[in-house]
């Protein structure tokens, strides 16, 4: 049982802090004698003019940096997507991996030939998007849910930090893949559009 004097100690000393706290926060915003403005965190002197109080927030530092759960669940099970342009399907599925700050590799099927072999024989098909979950967490075709409670089993937070990057890795310049017969190429747009040098 703690005694009467101790728990006072304590009582002043939280006190202490909390309007040390209180104090560190409070900036003030005046006018000297010579009419410029100031920025203090100490009180304005007697003759100051135009004086205002401003409260200040808790300071954080944003990254970009996925958590450490993110980068030990991507250690374990690193996250490739088997994609093509498709649309909001497509779009969708990038779209809850950044949402959830997952580090992924992005892998086009329809320009990178070696991408499409290694799709085709990880899940025996040649349809897209595929989420490779490390080498056993296999989803073929967009499901939200089946995507979520996949990351989940993978060790991947459901709240990331907010994410300022790009993903990991996103294949680029790889050679086009054959066309059959009857069928025509998509070509992605021209890189840097037709703006005046």
């Amino acid at each position: 049982m703690v005694s009467f004097p101790v728990r006072c100690t304590f009582a002043i000393a939280a006190l202490a802090v909390a309007v040390t706290a209180a104090a560190q926060s409070q900036v003030y915003r005046y006018n000297d004698a010579d009419g410029r403005v100031v920025y203090s965190d100490k009180p304005p002197p007697p003759n100051a003019k135009n004086v205002q109080t401003k409260r200040l927030g808790a300071n954080f530092v944003e990254t970009s940096q996925p958590s450490l759960a993110a980068q030990q669940a991507s250690e374990r099970y690193p996250v490739t997507l088997f994609t093509f342009p498709c649309g909001d399907v497509c779009q969708n599925a990038e779209a809850l991996l950044n949402k959830r700050g997952v580090p992924f590799a992005i892998v086009d099927v329809q320009t990178d030939q070696q991408g499409m072999a290694r799709m085709q024989a990880i899940t025996g098909d040649d349809k897209a998007p595929v989420l490779a979950v490390g080498d056993k967490l296999i989803v073929k075709g967009y499901n939200e849910s089946r995507w979520q409670a996949t990351l989940d089993e993978a060790g991947y937070p459901k709240t990331p930090p907010p994410r300022v990057s790009a993903p990991v890795g996103r294949v680029t310049n790889a050679p086009p893949a054959p066309v059959a017969d009857g069928t025509r190429a998509l070509t992605p747009p021209p890189k840097g559009g037709d703006y005046p040098k």
